[in-house]
């Protein structure tokens, strides 16, 4: 029975390690941005970048319309 006492004794002794081990870490992740790299706010593009998806997109609407007109 002893041997059971010092084995719950070790394991409890390690669960409140790894706790504390736990909590530095989300420490670490809040003081990062998080833990999946969510970023608040609206990315900067600049002028040339927005021209670009607007042309990519005015194409692909392009492509959708004149497959609309060939049926």
């Amino acid at each position: 029975m002893t041997n059971l006492n010092k084995a719950v004794a070790t394991l409890q002794s390690e669960y409140s390690r790894l706790q504390r081990e736990m909590e530095r870490v989300g420490k670490a992740l809040s003081a990062l941005g998080g833990a999946n790299g969510s970023r608040r706010g609206r990315r900067i593009l600049s002028k040339e970048a927005r021209e670009r998806i607007a042309e990519a997109q005015r194409q692909r609407w392009a492509k959708v319309r004149k497959a609309k007109q060939s049926k």
